[in-house]
């Protein structure tokens, strides 16, 4: 997983609350395990009309949001099903940040399990970022994760916080596996171990 320390990338306002992970991606897209490829389905119902063409409404579909690294969200982001196709997608897209009031539970520690921060701030906090987001092309916050700190185009800054084995994880690009390799030594002695305590297992 790769580390997440600090982030400086264009934001993208979606002042949309409860927006659901069917929203992000959509159960079609459900019938792959790889990661990678998802990034072309993340918003679907939004970001294409139905001929398949592009809406140009969509912020995502903007020229000045193409590259947005950041989502700035409204309340209980994330909300339905516990599909890990959503970060998935985010992620895909280019998306290593969301910003909202609120995350549905599931969603949000499936963020950091796939390389995602989310941040939860209070509703004022996040207005003001979304209004910054609002700036298109000079839409660019800084997200330090070691200092927890977000920085607007302005040079404002708003504190955050995360737990702490949460945030060291992130750091570090540890995820599941990552963490039991950690431990890659202590595994090889148990298993030498308990190959000559029984041989015959």
């Amino acid at each position: 997983m790769t580390p997440f320390t600090t982030l400086a990338g264009i934001a993208a306002p979606l002042p949309l609350v409860n927006v659901d992970t069917d929203m992000i991606i959509p159960k079609q897209y459900l019938k792959t395990i790889e990661r990678t490829g998802l990034g072309r389905g993340l918003f679907d119902e939004m970001r294409y009309r139905e001929d398949g063409a592009e809406n140009p409404d969509f912020v995502l579909n903007r020229p000045a949001y193409r590259k947005a690294e950041i989502l700035v969200a409204g309340d209980n982001f994330g909300c339905g099903s516990s599909r890990e196709h959503a970060p998935w997608a985010l992620l895909d897209f280019g998306i290593r940040c969301v910003i909202a009031p609120s995350f549905a539970d599931i969603f949000y520690n499936n963020c950091f399990k796939n390389g995602i921060l989310p941040i939860a701030l209070p509703q004022d906090q996040v207005d003001l970022l979304m209004d910054d987001a609002e700036r298109g092309a000079n839409a660019t916050l800084t997200v330090d994760l070691e200092a927890q700190t977000i920085q607007g185009p302005d040079g404002g800054t708003i504190p955050f916080e995360i737990d702490p084995w949460r945030r060291h994880c992130l750091l570090n690009g540890l995820d599941d596996i990552g963490l039991t390799l950690e431990k890659a030594d202590r595994i090889d002695a148990f298993e030498k171990e308990a190959a000559q305590a029984r041989p015959w297992v």
